[in-house]
This record gives structure tokens, C-alpha cells and sequence, in this order.
């Protein structure tokens, strides 16, 4: 971890120098995580996990017949989950 102190001292070469040790960096503001820094390589990587997740979930609804094809449908669908104020 590297506290906001240590990035304020050191800046980039803190963070280079966790993520050559972990994945991700995580930075702390009085004492709690508050941000974390990533190569973009691995942003990348977890990005590719979050779509593939997503493909497999629609997949799913397809194959379970959870969707409709109708726009009135759809939108009445998005209103039962999200009521217009």
C-alpha cells in the first residue's frame, strides 16, 4: 500500500515501484484505501474479464428466454425498474 503522503513525496516512482511487487497499488487517505493504480495492461485484463462476464450473462438470457425484441416491452420493462419521477 502507499499512503497519499508517499505519493505526494515520491509520485509516480511509488507506484512503479509497488506495481513491480502486486498487480495493483493501492493508495490510502488517512489510513483507508481510497484509490488503486494499475498498468494499463492490466486495466486491460480486467476489462476483458468484465465483458466476458457480461457475454456469458446475455448469453444466459438468451438461451433462457429473457428477453424481448418489442421497444414498448423493453421501455415498459425499464419503467417497472426504474419509475419516471
Amino acid at each position: 500500500m502507499i499512503t497519499a503522503n508517499e505519493l505526494k513525496t515520491k509520485g509516480i516512482k511509488a507506484i512503479e515501484e509497488q506495481l513491480a511487487q502486486t498487480p495493483e497499488a493501492a493508495i490510502t487517505v488517512h489510513g483507508k484505501v481510497k484509490y488503486v493504480a494499475m498498468s494499463v495492461e492490466q486495466f486491460d485484463k480486467m476489462r476483458m474479464a468484465e465483458l466476458e462476464v457480461a457475454y456469458l450473462l446475455c448469453k444466459k438470457d438468451i438461451e433462457e428466454g429473457n428477453y424481448t425484441t418489442s421497444l414498448d416491452d423493453h421501455f415498459a420493462d425499464l419503467d417497472k425498474l426504474v419509475p419516471n419521477s
